[in-house]
């Protein structure tokens, strides 16, 4: 669903025109991000042979939608890092200590747009700030604009799905183990994987 109808100028440069995509400006408004029906996940390469899947249980967020001009949309996410399951106990457990994410003295994990711009098609790019403990970097989200719909409930929902790629190192997420068969148990990159559905905020009166 593109925003702009684009034309060429007699000079050749590609140029966006006013005329925007009526059913896309609909969509602008605040919108809260439903947990019960999205998912913040990762993979990391273990053993150097194998990916490891987890997922984050507790997350809330909210979006602010310019479907006049997407580069006026923002987003922000606050995530518990005690709600991380990989479906091992010992291995959550031990993702929750000081040698990885120190839960105990860093419990959330945050991301704050700073830019937002629309790639072609439905495809978007969400640029922002990701602190994990007490470390704050630079992140781009890649995201696929799913559609849009109307629930059994009258709930207005938008839907995104995407992913981004980190070195956990790069956030103090150092730790690791050798392999006697030369090599390390975990993988410093980590990819980030989101699937969102956000309902739309009921106009004020």
């Amino acid at each position: 669903m593109g925003l702009f109808n684009r034309k060429a100028d007699t000079t050749g440069t590609t140029t966006a025109t006013i005329e925007v995509d009526p059913a896309l400006v609909a969509l602008t408004g605040d919108y809260t991000i439903d947990p019960a029906h999205s998912s913040i996940g990762f993979t990391v390469r273990h053993a150097m042979v194998t990916n490891v899947r987890g997922s984050f249980g507790e997350f809330e967020g909210k979006l602010q939608l310019n479907g006049t001009d997407p580069h006026h949309s923002t987003a922000e996410i606050d995530v518990k890092i005690a709600s991380v399951d990989t479906g091992i106990a010992d291995r959550d457990n031990h993702l929750r200590t000081g040698d990885f994410f120190e839960a105990e003295k860093f419990p959330t994990m945050t991301f704050r747009s700073t830019h937002a711009e629309q790639l072609g098609g439905d495809k978007y790019r969400i640029t922002g700030d990701l602190t994990i403990k007490d470390v704050t970097r630079p992140l781009s989200i890649d995201l696929d604009f799913n559609g849009s719909a109307t629930d059994p409930y009258g709930n207005e929902r938008v839907g995104f799905e995407g992913s981004a790629d980190i070195l956990r190192s790069d956030w103090g997420l150092g730790w690791n183990a050798a392999l006697e068969t030369g090599g390390v148990l975990v993988g410093d990159k980590v990819k980030l994987l989101f699937d969102i559905s956000a309902i739309k905020a009921a106009p004020q009166a």
